[in-house]
This record gives structure tokens, C-alpha cells and sequence, in this order.
């Protein structure tokens, strides 16, 4: 049993940075970030392969969002630049052997960390 902790989020300023870090109780394969705002399904953000040489972003993140991960550590990064307001949502951490942009791809999944972009 993978047991996933996300910690990071916060309250920024519309254009401000933060990041993300989930750590992992154990050897994950791909690692995913989804985000979920209130009434709205949870949605692919990135994900990143067991090397780290392969990443996916969605359109609406890409060029503001880099997700890396330090296998040594066992944990991911999502580090978010230029932020928006639209970016504001509950953020999970996701591991699984499929992986992918759906959330059926993973099996285990973080509790979520609120992360809220003023205007």
C-alpha cells in the first residue's frame, strides 16, 4: 500500500509561484497531479514517468507548470509560475502503473491540498 502526502499549497497573488511537493511511503511508478475546484470534476494537470524523461501537461498549464520528480526522495514536484485565477482548486497527487490523464489510471491518490490565486 502507497501512501501519498501533499504539502505546498497556500494562498498566492494572482502571478505569484508556489510548489508542490507529494512524498511517497514507498516506490511509485507514473506520478500525477489532478486539480479539483468546487462543483467541477477532477481534471488532469501533469504527470511524469518513473525516469522523469517523460512528461504530459494539460494545454491550460502548459509553459507555467514543470513537474519533476527525485526518485531517492520518492517524491514528486509541481512547480506553478504565473499563476491564475482559474488555477484555484484542491490539488491530488496520483500514482499508478497506467497512468495518464484520466484518474482511472491511478490506484493510490494524496489527500489534496488547497491552493487559492487571488486576483
Amino acid at each position: 500500500q502507497v501512501q501519498l502526502v501533499e504539502s505546498g499549497g497556500g494562498l498566492v497573488q494572482a502571478g505569484g509561484s508556489l510548489r508542490l511537493s507529494c512524498a511517497s511511503s514507498g516506490r511509485t511508478f507514473t506520478m500525477g497531479w489532478f486539480r479539483q475546484a468546487p462543483g467541477k470534476e477532477r481534471d488532469f494537470v501533469a504527470a511524469i514517468g518513473w525516469s522523469g524523461s517523460t512528461t504530459d501537461y494539460a494545454d491550460s498549464v502548459k509553459g507555467r507548470f514543470t513537474i519533476s520528480r527525485d526518485n531517492a526522495k520518492n517524491t514528486v514536484y509541481l512547480q506553478m509560475n504565473s499563476l491564475k485565477p482559474e488555477d484555484t482548486a484542491v490539488y491530488y497527487c496520483a500514482a499508478g502503473l497506467e497512468g495518464g490523464t484520466y484518474p482511472r489510471g491511478y490506484g493510490y491518490w494524496g489527500q489534496g491540498t488547497q491552493v487559492t490565486v487571488s486576483s
